[in-house]
């Protein structure tokens, strides 16, 4: 990994991305530690993380998430993602967060040594061809040791620097204690919003 101490980076994370190529690894990822490890690499200016939400008329169980994220050196973008019922009677979602994204990180460029991406999405190629041409290191954060790999091959080789997420998840894993610590709990447990969509194929 190429990190230097005194450049201003700012992480971009798609945090359903993130919590599907997590998963496929078989891990859970710790966010307070998350941000440690890059705070420790240089000098992050911000940390986006961003989440389609799904309506509901209920107390949503991701508040204590959110607000976490917010309390705890997160910026949060969140917006409503719209369930509904396709022509062949399956559940479907739509909740994309992509412009949400791009905008952010080209707002971002001018202020920015180097911007990391938590994504895989090859429609974030041209975004980093973008960025790069003002200057901007970019580093992509996906897998290919899923099944399938969760990049695309264009993003890969846009990207100034891959890292494949398999070989950092130890910096910032929920270790197992806590999370049998956590069941222990009675209080309810803050969950990933990507728990509430991942079932659900989006559109």
């Amino acid at each position: 990994m190429f990190f230097q101490p005194q450049e201003r980076l700012c992480l971009f994370i798609d945090g359903t991305s993130l919590y599907s190529a997590s998963r496929n690894l078989g891990f859970e990822v710790d966010y307070r530690k998350l941000l440690s490890f890059f705070r420790s690499k240089s000098n992050v200016l911000r940390a986006y993380y961003y989440s389609a939400v799904l309506e509901t008329e209920e107390y949503s169980p991701l508040k204590p998430l959110t607000d976490w994220l917010v309390y705890n050196g997160y910026f949060l973008v969140t917006k409503t993602a719209r369930e509904y019922t396709d022509h062949t009677g399956r559940r479907r979602v739509k909740g994309n967060m992509d412009i949400e994204l791009a905008v952010d990180m080209l707002e971002m460029a001018p202020k920015i040594d180097h911007a990391v991406l938590f994504s895989g999405d090859a429609d974030f190629r041209r975004l980093l061809e973008a960025v790069q041409r003002q200057g901007v290191r970019t580093t992509v954060i996906a897998s290919i040791k899923t099944t399938p790999p969760l990049i695309g091959d264009e993003l890969r080789r846009q990207a100034d620097q891959f890292i494949e997420l398999a070989d950092i998840a130890s910096h910032f894993t929920r270790r197992q204690i806590e999370n049998r610590a956590n069941r222990s709990n009675p209080a309810p447990p803050v969950r990933h919003p990507a728990d509430h969509l991942s079932d659900l194929p989006e559109e």
